[in-house]
């Protein structure tokens, strides 16, 4: 699969706090379905990819991963 989010496997979200994703098609079942690729690097230079249905979801996820990394810091 050919995607903008990487260059030669690498991520090509360097800016911290910013984000990037696209949607993407497969197969399950015989039926097609659409996935969002996510990436997002924090303002710490620390990257966060999912794959997830929705950006929505997405982004859920993001939210969830940063609130556990700020809050479980020592």
């Amino acid at each position: 699969m050919a995607t903008k989010m990487t260059a030669k496997g690498v991520c090509t979200t360097t800016a911290p706090g910013t984000e990037q994703y696209e949607t993407f098609y497969s197969a399950h079942r015989g039926k097609r379905i659409s996935r969002v690729m996510y990436d997002y690097r924090d303002t710490d230079n620390e990257l966060f990819s999912c794959v997830a249905p929705t950006l929505a979801e997405c982004r859920r996820k993001r939210d969830e991963w940063l609130y556990k990394k700020h809050n479980t810091q020592k």
